[in-house]
């Protein structure tokens, strides 16, 4: 499926390639600490992509949450940050780090995933609903430099309710999206 790369879990020794991915690609940063804390919590949901010649090239962040609603303790996954270096987008490596990184959720028990996606990043956007995720709102000026973002959210158990998920995360935005 995904030729000339494979999808790995992270590894300590990978936390410079991805910090410096996400410097390079992505304006919001963290630090190491948020990294290896999210790593040693939910390692199954951070993963790397790495080309053919053992290259780190990309990498996906998730985390478990959970929520309270109408007496429900429901678990959502968090995508918190995803990035492909730019010489290597519109490969499948995206798509590919999401699919295993949903896998990785379920195996916390998660029963939707969540995300934030700057309402301007059209390519995203586009892969997630190809992924199957839904817009459920804006969170206005989500971002530091004041752009807002959609706030989207896939389902990943059946037999929990969308409309729990939509009431745990309809909090956070205005809408709804279009």
């Amino acid at each position: 499926m995904l030729q000339g790369y494979r999808i790995r879990p992270f590894r300590p020794e990978d936390l410079e390639e991805v910090e410096r991915i996400n410097r390079v690609f992505l304006p919001e940063n963290y630090p190491s600490y948020f990294f290896i804390e999210n790593y040693r919590r939910f390692p199954n949901s951070f993963l790397v992509a790495e080309s053919g010649d053992g290259k780190v090239v990309g990498y996906v962040m998730c985390r478990v949450e959970s929520y309270y609603v109408r007496e429900h303790t429901i678990l959502l996954g968090h995508v918190l940050s995803i990035a492909v270096s730019r010489k290597h987008r519109r490969r499948g490596i995206g798509k590919a780090l999401m699919a295993e990184a949903e896998k990785g959720l379920r195996g916390y028990g998660a029963d939707a995933v969540y995300l934030e996606v700057r309402v301007s990043n059209d390519p995203a956007i586009k892969l997630y609903i190809d992924l199957g995720y839904r817009k459920l709102g804006v969170i206005p000026a989500y971002y530091a430099d004041g752009e807002d973002a959609y706030l989207m959210y896939k389902m990943l158990d059946n037999e929990v309710k969308e409309e729990l998920v939509e009431e745990a995360l309809g909090k956070r935005v205005i809408g709804p999206s279009e």
